[in-house]
């Protein structure tokens, strides 16, 4: 019997840690796409109107990412 209590509880942890690892993803893609809109602004300041509309189109794509993350362990049975 506390061989099946362990294993209830093991998932529980594995889920939050698993989520944990999913969002790493995201912000990592955030942090790269930030970082390459501020260099192209400093290499080029006229074309920042430009980069910022690129970038919120790729932060959209980003957060979807998340997003997915957080509801896909309501989907699993």
């Amino acid at each position: 019997m506390a061989d099946v209590t362990t294993l209830a509880e093991l998932s529980g942890n594995i889920n939050t840690v698993g989520y944990g690892l999913a969002a790493i993803g995201p912000a990592i893609g955030l942090g790269i796409l930030l970082g390459k809109v501020v260099e192209g602004t400093a290499r080029q300041p006229e074309m920042a109107g430009k980069l910022q509309g690129i970038m919120w189109i790729g932060v959209g794509l980003i957060e979807v990412l998340a997003l997915i993350g957080i509801a896909t362990p309501f989907f699993l049975p």
